[in-house]
């Protein structure tokens, strides 16, 4: 493999990680009928594990480093004294915002929408 492919491979086994790091905080929290912190510490540790066997790679594009945030702040909160239900909303909030961010760009509302269909 040349130096790009390389590069190229580790950036997105990177992404991949972080994805699956992040949703599985997000699913557990949205599913677990009454998480505690201690929990939450756990959970964290454990999906971070795989994420940490993988190195940090320098990413470029909005979207990918929203993702990288977001990821940051799940660490952020596994450290901090905030309450569970704090970090619920947050990170809630913030996973929300960012797959607004992606699908904004992914549907475009046709600007004449009505007049295309017309005459046929």
């Amino acid at each position: 493999m040349g130096v790009s492919k390389e590069e190229n491979s580790k950036r997105l086994r990177y992404i991949r990680l972080l994805g699956r790091f992040i949703s599985g905080i997000i699913a557990w929290l949205s599913k677990a009928d009454h998480p505690t912190k201690e929990q939450y510490d756990q959970k964290v540790d454990m999906n971070f594990r795989f994420l940490e066997k993988n190195e940090a790679v320098k990413l470029y594009k909005d979207e990918y480093t929203e993702l990288e945030a977001l990821g940051q702040k799940i660490l952020d909160f596994r450290a901090g004294d905030e309450t569970i239900e704090t970090i619920k909303e947050e990170l809630f909030y913030a996973q929300n915002q960012l797959e607004k961010r992606i699908n904004a760009r992914r549907y475009k509302k046709s600007k004449h929408d009505n007049h295309a269909n017309d005459g046929w």
